[in-house]
């Protein structure tokens, strides 16, 4: 069985590397998801006779790879939701979004999630959801003779397609982000999970992990 990229592991917690294209669990077809992978590569490494527990406290989406921590404990799942409910998470990505973005900023709007395009659309405060992101911009870029810039974004809160519907709303959407209005459909979605923080469930002690983007389709030097 192919190894995942794990970073850290110990009685209570598993920290991987997602790669992009894989569910984060199982949506009943045949599509690989980490959750089902992870658990079956333990029990085949440690040679567990019965069923696997292993806690899912987040997601990425499919098409976005990155930093994920999965609980191998029902103490640690509980712990563990217990801090992303009381934003003790810090997750920062890497995004390329198209056009020349200055300095750094913040980004707040009301997002409702319209279920049937599966798309994040704004919406008034009495129904949708207040999403917040800070961002800070790192480099800029030439795709094609047109600008992009990378930046760094950090999620205040964690809302369906948050980083790619609030960079399509101000004009800026993401580096092959068709949904959201990319003028590169060719392209995958520039979009990586790179860093995540969090206190250990058990020990209480501040846990950090970082992951090089890994994007085929996406030049590497980009990145920088």
């Amino acid at each position: 069985m192919r190894k995942p990229n794990i970073l850290y592991e110990d009685n209570h917690i598993l920290v991987c590397v997602k790669p992009t294209g894989i569910l984060s669990q199982s949506a009943g077809n045949q599509r690989q998801d980490m959750l089902t992978w992870i658990k079956d590569f333990i029990k085949e490494r440690d040679q567990k006779p019965g069923n696997v527990f292993l806690g899912l406290v987040h997601r990425l989406d499919s098409n976005v790879g990155g930093v994920m921590v999965f609980a191998k404990t029902s103490k640690g799942a509980s712990r563990l939701s217990e801090s992303i409910r009381e934003h003790h998470f810090d997750k920062r990505y890497l995004a390329l979004v198209e056009g020349n973005l200055e300095g750094h900023g913040e980004l707040e709007h009301f997002l409702d999630k319209d279920e049937q395009r599966l798309m994040s659309v704004e919406s008034t405060s009495q129904i949708g959801k207040k999403s917040r992101l800070s961002y800070q911009v790192l480099a800029h870029h030439a795709l094609q003779g047109r600008p992009i810039s990378l930046i760094d974004v950090h999620l205040e809160t964690g809302r369906f397609h948050q980083i790619r519907s609030q960079f399509s709303l101000v004009g800026h959407p993401l580096v092959g982000d068709q949904k959201y209005g990319s003028s590169f459909p060719q392209l995958p979605l520039a979009l990586w999970a790179y860093r995540l923080q969090f206190p250990h469930p058990i020990s209480k002690e501040p846990c950090f992990f970082t992951s090089e983007v890994e994007i085929d389709g996406i030049p590497s030097f980009l990145w920088k």
